[in-house]
Formats: structure tokens, C-alpha cells, sequence
């Protein structure tokens, strides 16, 4: 049976719609990648070198990232030996499983939110101005009182014009309260304000909204590093994730972002924002090989609930699945030829 058929087998059954939101949600990644590796096929019925060259140049125009790529390659190319593969039939498949092979890189579990059994979870979101965060933090706000828990916002991020009035409008969307102060205040001051209310209320999660002014980086490091100090000292080992959203749709540019801040801030996971909106979805494996931060959730649509928690095997059928399907339904040919 081949890789795909046993993933087919093991996602589809376990919720087709949230399956069919990874589809859709990387159909233009599919359309541009996967169309030009379905011709790359048609065009080489041998696997050679030239064959692997190309597909190199494919990956890296799918932004995969250029170690990421190299080791698939290399992986590839020990599996085709292995195995004395040496028709393209079939090829799809391999490259698919060692596409999951290669994100998950043995960790289990990767993409759980680290959120406390008892007492409050904090979670600090970070990430430059104009990748999505504060929608992020609001749809992520509707996902935990969906399932049953409840929230609270900070509006952390009090320099950027609106940034506190949006977040509002996302509290009053999921009916969430928003613990805030005026324009230009402290934003520390604000943390400390929401934990204590926080605490008081018995919230669950603490979702805290920040700045994410990135031409003043040593400013913005340093008070990320001050809210950070707060949060612990009114809740030990707090924030329990720290996640850094990023745009998809920037490609290479999201790596150099998340790299800045790291250095203030110990970064747990990424949400990867308007993954629907671009060509270039192979970032993700890009990002998680080059950082070796696990994409926590990704952002497939516009929709409130299409903000899902990243699953690579999705991920890997999402981006397949047309012509993944193709290579099944001529397995499955190939197989009734035999019997008669």
C-alpha cells in the first residue's frame, strides 16, 4: 500500500471537513507546486539526475528553503537506492512521506499547546505589525471558549494606532473581555492589570496582545523582554507559550522575523497566517528545519474557525492531493490489470 493511501486512511476518517480546510486552504500552493511536479513526472519516466535537479528547483521556488531542500534530496535519493526505484511512477508518494518524515524529525506532539490542567495559562503572542496577530489572537480566543474555556485578552500592544480599539471589537466578537489601558500606556502595566484580573475571575487562558514595531528592534526587544519579566513574576513559569505569528505570504522575510525575536523572547511555536494566500506554503517546512520551532496553528481562510492547529500529515495531503489521488487511482488500475 502505498504512503499516500495509508495517510488517505488515516486523516480522511478522523474529520474530512478540517481535512478539506488544509486542501483548500493550499490550493494555490498546490496549483504552482504540484501542477509543475505532476509535468516533471509526465516529462521523466526514469528517476536521474536531472530529474532530482529539477525537482530541487521546484522545491526552492516553493520557498521549502534551501537545507530543508538539500535533505530531502539527499533523502530521496537514499530511498530511490534502496529501494531500486527507478520509474517516476510511484514518486509522489515517496516524496510526500519524507516531507513528514522530515518535519516531524521524531518529536511527537509538537504542535500541543503547553496550557496548565489548573490554574491560569498565559500565552504572549508576538510578531510584526500587519502579519494578522490581533485577528490571530481573536480566533484563537473563539477556539478555546468553543471548547468550553474561558478567556481573557490583554491589549498589550498600545502604540500602534487602533491596535487596542481592534482587539475590542475581536473581545466583543467572542464575547471575551479585554483588560486594557489608554493609548501610549505601559504595556507592562497592562500585563500585570490582566493577570491580576485574570486571577480574580478564574480565567483559564490569558491571551496577551503586544507591539510589533520592528524598525525600533532594541525598543521593542527590550520591553518584550519586561513583559516577559512581569508575567513570570505574577505567575511562575508563565507564559506558558509564546507564539510569534508570522505571514505566510512574505516567505523567506517570515524566517528573519522570527529569528529577531527569538533573541528577546523565548519563542515556543509559530501560527502561520494566510497560508491560503500564497503559492510559496512549502515556508512551513522552511521554518520549522531552519528554526526548530514547531507551527503550532495555520491560518486557512478568512473564516473564524479557519484557523486550524497545524498537522503535517494534513499539511502533506493538503498539498498533494490532487495529484496524489491521480497516483492512487492508476495504483488501483494497475492492480485490477493483474488480477485479470
Amino acid at each position: 500500500m502505498s504512503f499516500f493511501k495509508k495517510l488517505k486512511e488515516k486523516i480522511v476518517g478522523t474529520n474530512e471537513a478540517i481535512t478539506d480546510k488544509f486542501k483548500d486552504g493550499l490550493t494555490k500552493t498546490r496549483d504552482q507546486f504540484t501542477s509543475k511536479v505532476n509535468d516533471l513526472v509526465a516529462r521523466f519516466r526514469e528517476v536521474d539526475e536531472e530529474f532530482f535537479e529539477e525537482l530541487e528547483d521546484l522545491l526552492l521556488q516553493a520557498d521549502v528553503g534551501f537545507e530543508t531542500v538539500m535533505e530531502l534530496i539527499d533523502e530521496l535519493r537514499t530511498e530511490v537506492q534502496r529501494k531500486n526505484i527507478k520509474s517516476t511512477d510511484g514518486i509522489q508518494s515517496v516524496i510526500s512521506e519524507k516531507l513528514v518524515e522530515i518535519y516531524k524529525a521524531g518529536e511527537e506532539d509538537q504542535g500541543i499547546l503547553n496550557l496548565q490542567e489548573d490554574g491560569l495559562s498565559v500565552i504572549l503572542m508576538v510578531g510584526v505589525n500587519g502579519v494578522g496577530k490581533t485577528t490571530t489572537i481573536g480566533k484563537m480566543a473563539a477556539r478555546f471558549k468553543a471548547e468550553g474555556k474561558t478567556v481573557m485578552l490583554a491589549a498589550g500592544d498600545t502604540f500602534r494606532a487602533g491596535a487596542i480599539d481592534q482587539l475590542v471589537v475581536w473581545g466583543e466578537r467572542t464575547g471575551v473581555e479585554v483588560i486594557r489601558q489608554s493609548e501610549g500606556s505601559d504595556p507592562a502595566a497592562v500585563m500585570y492589570d490582566a493577570i491580576q484580573a485574570a486571577k480574580s475571575r478564574q480565567v483559564d487562558i490569558l491571551i496577551c496582545d503586544t507591539a510589533g514595531r520592528l524598525q525600533n528592534k532594541v525598543n521593542l526587544m527590550n520591553e518584550l523582554e519586561k513583559i516577559h519579566r512581569v508575567i513570570d513574576r505574577e505567575v511562575p513559569g508563565a507564559p506558558h507559550e509564546v507564539l510569534i505569528a508570522l505571514d505566510a505570504t512574505t516567505g523567506q522575510n517570515a524566517l528573519v522575523q522570527a529569528q529577531t525575536f527569538q533573541e528577546a523572547t523565548n519563542v515556543s511555536g509559530i501560527v502561520l497566517t494566510k497560508l491560503d494566500g500564497t503559492a510559496k506554503g512549502g515556508i512551513v517546512l522552511a521554518i520549522r528545519n531552519k528554526l526548530n520551532i514547531p507551527v503550532k496553528f495555520v491560518g486557512l481562510g478568512e473564516g473564524i474557525d479557519d484557523l486550524q492547529p497545524f498537522d503535517p500529515e494534513k499539511y502533506v495531503y493538503g498539498l498533494f492531493a490532487e495529484g496524489l489521488e491521480l497516483e492512487d487511482q492508476q495504483e488501483e488500475q494497475d492492480e485490477e490489470q493483474e488480477d485479470k
